[in-house]
This record gives structure tokens, C-alpha cells and sequence, in this order.
């Protein structure tokens, strides 16, 4: 029973002892207060709640309290608790209401719930260990986390998202392997000690794959051989949404990852690197109707998620169940998520999962103006991010071109990029027209928001390496215990004639030249480069193109390919280098094909094997274009480009240049390294001016300017 009590004289609650007040409804979630803490928890259908209070790892509560009728606020439950140590708690709520799942509505005052605007997540600390309980009646425990962390003088660098050479990582897989060398492997702390290699790679933004708290013991699938269970490796089912995961932290079971990882940003920006996360707003962990009860589906159910008439999970995220992104409630607490991640942990952008579904409306349609959306691209906290979008999901939306951009506010994974250089990679036919579309930053795709729209890649976590592009043909999950039948059937790779590894040297001469290739022609793309962790050093993941449940090493990077591959290293190095070393492959505009700034050519102009006639014939292979640097800010060299995907040689005529100007080779790909490129500046003048012979599957780049 609730009794009335006085502390300094002002009136107050007692419960079983413990002294309480009406709360603040906001800020939602537990605050510390002089004397005490404020919970505060949101559910517009419960009709009771219960705070239930643990000591840190305890087995059982030590006090349940009843929110009182005097601590509810409109649909908010808000109490302060006084005389509690924020440091030694955990908590979680008892929500009552109606179990009517066929409305929607699935309260069941049995089962404690996390809070969903944790910022600390306790029960997962150490990567990879079960539950510190075999019957945990609360295996995902919020907690408190003190927030005080000293940035100093250190600023995020704040760069154009033109200039971005964007890194994709997982921060386990980064350095969990024993040829890492770091002192805590596979941790934030870890990927700190690297900072110097991403430096010397060049790469100058690193997107993280999913570092909010999930449970990587949440797949029920073994191993088909050895039986081992199988993991939630990548991440991509949250738990949390304001939690960094502990168990990527070294010291996660002190409590400390917080620290560790703004330890990390603070890092990576005093080296000029940003940091994007990899966010997963369409979904959380707690799965369809046979799924665990975590938070919101006990917190509010009809509110959080999207539901159909009988009360059954929309399912648009392929994983069972689908966030009600555009609810009021839903979205503030999206929004009060990002700003939270950019004013305390100092983010600079996030890349939205399957970000078609926070269009969607509460019955799946999609919206002409999504409110989620447009809020986040005229919030004022979230003014500096880069916001990308993954712009389909699972249910069959796809907006590549025409997610709604707000401005030019929102950028996108460019999936047609991807396909397109893939099929022109490997010989395709009927592939050069499309193909300058896409090395012009696809223009068709974004013609009003320029060549910033269009984040460009090859590979991403989802799908083959770079090596295994060059090496398989056919996807090989048979070790995910799916029978094969996950990931993408459809990978537009080339094996060269041998499926998976050979020893047959003309055949990986091929395959290092392809990756050659591919790399050359992503990084001389107008719009934003993306690569992938291990590209640079040829990882291969045997083949999986769906590597999702695998901790092991064969799916870390194994940091002895550095020097098994230090070629193609150094090729992505001095590639990354030219780039940056050349404005003209970083117009933030699209180029137009004119010569606005009177040079005598236009700032782009395109090829084929004869000057000024490209060749868009269904059988054509080759491909050209020129670079007018005069129209470049700053002004830079005259760049010209000859792709030929003909397992022919071919010769390129070249466009004459002006008076005492002569073409310098920078980069072939058919030569063997260290020729294959060149230090930028370093380039010497071809003896022969007027054409250039091209080798079969290969790259070109020349390099135009007054002799010397």
C-alpha cells in the first residue's frame, strides 16, 4: 500500500519503506535527480505499471513499486524513487492491460520489460556468454550509465559528403582475428588501435555495421557439420536503440563501453575520419508472435508495431515484425534516439536499414510524405548528419531514385551502381549506356539532387567480398543451416572458369586484375565511394554471400592478407589517393556535357575506342570519357578513362589535347604492380600521343597537362 509521508516538510509517497514523489514525464526513460532517480515510461493502453528494482546481475528483485494513481501524467507513468544508487540498479517494468492479441494488444504483467530508452543494456557484457542465470526472468536489464565524458578540444571534421571514401566495417570482425595484434581484439578499443591503417589506406569515413545492443545468441540454427550453434553475427536485430553493445566493448562487463566507444569517435575525428552507423529502425528482436517479449511488444503493442486486422505482425522486414515508424510516438522516439546518438556520442550520419519501411503507413501503404522522414531532414540537432537510406525493404518497395529526399537532405545506396558495374565487370552485353550513367553519379536516378544523392559500391557486408566476386559464380551458404537457400541467387559475379579457388596462374592473374578493375571504376565515379572491410586485401568468405551467423575467423579479417596481397593494397591505396588528389571526380553537381568554363572542351565528354564516338552498341565492351579539369574547384589535370571488358586488346584513340599539353599514364590495370599506378604527380608522359593500347579486361587513366 501507497502511504503519504513528508520529507522536509513536503508531502511524499512511501512504499514498503522506500520514499517516492510524482515524477517528470519527460524525459522518458530513468534520469538522476537530486536525491534520487525519475522513471518514466510511456503506453497509451496499459492500464497499470510496476517498477522493479534489482541490484546489478541479481537473480531476483529486491522491490517491486506500483506507480501510484498521483504519479501518472496522461498516458506517462513518472515516479522518482528516492535514496537509490544509479550505479548498482537495474530496472524494468510490469506493464497491466488487456491480452487480446487479436486486437493487438499483448500485455502480460508477468513478464518485466526493458526500457526502451535505456542508454545501458546489462546481461550481454561478454560476446558470445549465455545469460549469467539459466532462467533469467529478466535476461535484458536496462541500467543507468553516467554520461560525462571530457571530448576536449577535438571536433568532428565535418566533411562534404563529396569527399567521403567510406569505409564499411563490423567492429568485432575488424580486429577479432589473432593477426590483428591489438590488445583487445574485436572491441571498440581494438578498432581504435587501428586508426593509423585506415589512415594509410586512405579512407577518411568508417560506416559501422550495427553497434547497438543485440543478442548474437539469438539464432536457433547450428552448424550443419559440426553442429556448433550458429550466431547473430552482423547485428542486425536490435534490442536497444540507445545502448551501444557492451560485448563490442573491452570493458563492457565493467560497465564502461560507453566511454570506450566515444574513446573511439574521439579518435577516428582526430584523425579526420567520420563515423557513420548502420541503423536498424524497421525491426526489433523481439521477432513475430512466437517471438520473445523484450519491451514494446509488453510496453504498448498496436503502438510500436505494424499489425493487420487480426492483430498478426506485418512482416516488411523479412525478421517478423515491422516498427509503426509513422505513429507520433514511434517517430519521437526514432528522433529522440539520432539526436541523442549526434549530441552525446558526437555521430556524424547514419545509413537506415531497409529504409523503404519508414515511409510505410500504420496499414503498410506507403506515403507520399512520410513524417519520420521529413523530420529528420529538418531537425535541427540531426542540421549536420548524413542521412543514407537503404531505399527498399523486404515487402517489395523499392525507391531507389525516388525515396523522398527533402532537399537534397537524403542520400542512397545506389543498388543499380552495384549491378550495373557488375555485369559491365564481367562482359555483359548491352551494358555501356547504363554503365555512364552510373560513372557520371547517375543522373536518371537523381537529376535535382546531384552526384551527393548516389553512395557507390561494389560489395557491402551483404553478399560476396570483392575476391569471391572474381571467384564464384554460385553462392556457397551451405554452412549457414539453411540448405543454401539464403542470401542472393542473383550476384552478377564471374568465376573466370573455375568456380572457388585455383592454382592455374593466367586464371588469378585475371581475378587480380578484375579486382583491379572494380576498385578503378568505383573510385573514378562521380558520387560518394563506399568500400567494404577486407576488400583492399582480398577476404574471401568462402563463397557465402549471406555470412550473417558466422563468428570465425574465416569471417574475420585476417590481417595476414595484407602482406599475402600487399599488390592490390597498394593499388586501393594509390587508387583512394588519386581520387582525393582530383576535384574533377568529386563534383558535388552533375556534370552537363558543356563547356561553361570556355577550356575548349566540355567537363565531360565521352569515348570509345575513337575519340568523341562512344560506342552504345549491344556488343560494345569499351568505354571512355574525359575529364575537363578546368571546370573542376579547384582547377585540375584533364583526366581521361578506357575501360575495356573485351577479353581482347583494344586500341583507344586518344582526344588531342591543347598546345604543349601532353597525356602521362597514371594507371593501367593490365600491367603488374607497382605499374599498374603511379604517385599522384609522379606520372611521366606517354612517347605515344595519339592512342593507347588497352589491354584485355582492363583500366586505363591518363592524366592531360602542360609539359614541363
Amino acid at each position: 500500500m501507497v502511504e503519504q509521508t513528508r520529507i522536509d516538510g513536503h508531502p511524499t509517497l512511501c512504499w514498503e519503506g522506500w520514499q517516492l514523489r510524482a515524477g517528470r514525464a519527460l524525459p522518458f526513460g530513468a534520469t538522476v535527480v537530486p536525491g534520487g532517480i525519475n522513471f518514466s515510461i510511456m503506453s497509451r493502453r496499459a492500464t497499470g505499471c510496476t517498477l522493479v528494482l534489482f541490484e546489478k546481475g541479481a537473480a531476483s528483485p529486491f522491490v517491486e513499486i506500483p506507480f501510484p494513481a498521483e504519479c501518472r501524467v496522461g498516458h506517462v507513468f513518472a515516479m522518482v524513487v528516492f535514496d537509490l544508487d544509479p550505479e548498482r540498479i537495474e530496472y524494468g517494468y510490469r506493464m497491466e492491460g488487456p491480452s487480446e492479441p487479436r486486437r493487438g494488444d499483448r500485455f502480460d504483467p508477468e513478464v518485466i520489460l526493458m526500457d526502451p530508452f535505456a542508454r545501458a543494456i546489462g546481461g550481454r557484457e561478454v560476446w558470445g556468454a549465455a545469460p549469467r542465470h539459466a532462467e533469467d526472468v529478466y535476461p535484458y536489464r536496462a541500467q543507468l550509465m553516467a554520461e560525462d565524458y571530457d571530448w576536449g578540444d577535438v571536433r568532428s571534421p565535418r566533411l562534404p559528403m563529396e569527399e567521403l571514401v567510406i569505409y564499411e566495417l563490423h567492429v568485432r570482425g575488424f580486429t577479432r582475428h589473432p593477426s590483428s595484434g591489438v590488445a583487445h581484439p574485436g572491441t571498440f578499443a581494438g578498432l581504435r588501435e587501428k586508426i593509423p591503417y585506415l589512415k594509410e589506406l586512405g579512407v577518411n569515413c568508417v560506416e559501422l555495421m550495427p553497434i547497438f545492443e543485440f543478442d548474437e545468441l539469438d539464432n536457433k540454427n547450428v552448424h550443419p557439420e559440426s553442429g556448433e550453434a550458429l550466431q547473430n553475427y552482423w547485428g542486425y536485430n536490435s534490442v536497444g536503440f540507445f545502448a551501444p553493445k557492451a560485448g563490442l566493448a573491452a570493458s563492457g562487463a565493467a560497465g564502461l563501453q560507453s566511454d570506450e566507444l566515444k574513446a573511439m569517435v574521439r579518435a577516428l575525428h582526430q584523425a579526420g575520419i567520420e563515423v557513420i552507423l548502420d541503423v536498424v529502425f524497421n525491426h526489433t528482436a523481439e521477432g513475430d508472435h512466437t517471438g520473445p517479449t523484450i519491451s514494446y511488444r509488453g510496453l504498448d503493442n498496436r503502438t510500436w508495431y505494424l499489425l493487420d486486422g487480426e492483430g498478426r505482425y506485418r512482416n516488411y522486414s523479412g525478421v517478423g515484425n515491422t516498427l509503426n515508424c509513422n505513429d507520433p510516438t514511434v517517430r519521437q522516439h526514432v528522433l529522440d534516439c539520432l539526436r541523442y546518438w549526434v549530441s552525446e556520442y558526437h555521430i556524424n550520419g547514419f545509413r537506415f536499414d531497409l529504409a523503404s519501411i519508414l515511409g510505410r503507413d500504420s496499414q503498410g501503404e506507403p506515403l507520399e510524405n512520410p513524417p519520420l522522414l521529413e523530420a529528420m531532414a529538418y531537425d535541427p540537432v540531426l542540421a549536420g548528419c548524413k542521412l543514407i537510406a537503404e531505399a527498399w525493404d523486404a515487402g517489395g518497395l523499392y525507391q531507389v531514385g525516388s525515396f523522398p529526399s527533402y532537399e537534397g537532405r537524403w542520400a542512397e545506396w545506389n543498388g543499380p551502381y552495384r549491378d550495373t558495374l557488375r555485369r559491365f565487370l564481367r562482359g555483359d552485353m548491352g551494358q555501356t549506356a547504363v554503365m555512364a550513367l552510373r560513372l557520371a553519379g547517375s543522373p536518371d536516378l537523381y537529376p535535382r539532387r546531384g552526384t551527393r544523392a548516389s553512395v557507390n559500391f561494389v560489395t557491402c557486408h551483404d553478399g560476396f567480398t570483392l575476391r569471391d566476386l572474381v571467384s564464384y559464380t554460385e553462392k556457397h551458404n551451405w554452412e549457414n543451416g539453411e540448405q543454401n537457400r539464403d542470401g542472393n541467387g542473383s550476384n552478377d559475379a564471374w568465376n573466370g572458369g573455375v568456380e572457388g579457388p585455383s592454382d592455374d596462374p593466367r586464371l588469378e592473374a585475371l581475378r587480380q586484375r578484375q579486382m583491379k578493375n572494380a576498385v578503378a571504376m568505383l573510385l573514378l565515379s562521380q558520387g560518394v565511394p563506399m568500400l567494404l572491410m577486407g576488400d583492399e586485401v582480398g577476404r574471401t568468405q568462402r563463397g557465402n554471400n549471406n555470412a550473417y551467423c558466422h563468428d570465425a575467423p574465416w569471417n574475420w579479417l585476417n590481417w595476414e592478407d595484407r602482406a599475402a596481397n600487399a599488390a592490390h593494397f597498394r593499388f586501393t591505396q594509390q587508387m583512394i589517393a588519386f581520387r582525393r588528389g582530383h576535384a574533377a571526380l568529386r563534383s558535388p553537381e552533375h556534370l552537363r556535357g558543356v563547356d561553361s568554363a570556355r577550356s575548349g572542351f566540355p567537363d565531360l565528354s565521352w569515348h570509345g575506342v575513337e575519340p568523341w564516338k562512344p560506342d552504345h552498341a549491344p556488343w560494345s565492351r569499351t568505354l571512355a570519357f574525359m575529364l575537363c579539369g578546368r571546370h573542376a574547384r579547384p582547377q585540375d589535370d584533364t583526366i581521361y578513362v578506357a575501360m575495356n571488358m573485351h577479353w581482347e586488346p583494344h586500341a583507344f584513340g586518344l582526344p588531342h589535347l591543347p598546345a604543349g599539353w601532353r597525356w602521362s599514364r597514371a594507371i593501367d590495370t593490365a600491367l603488374p604492380s607497382p605499374d599498374d599506378i603511379t604517385d599522384v604527380g609522379a606520372e611521366a608522359p606517354l612517347e605515344e600521343q595519339s592512342f593507347y593500347r588497352v589491354g584485355a579486361n582492363a583500366v586505363v587513366v591518363l592524366v592531360g597537362r602542360p609539359s614541363a
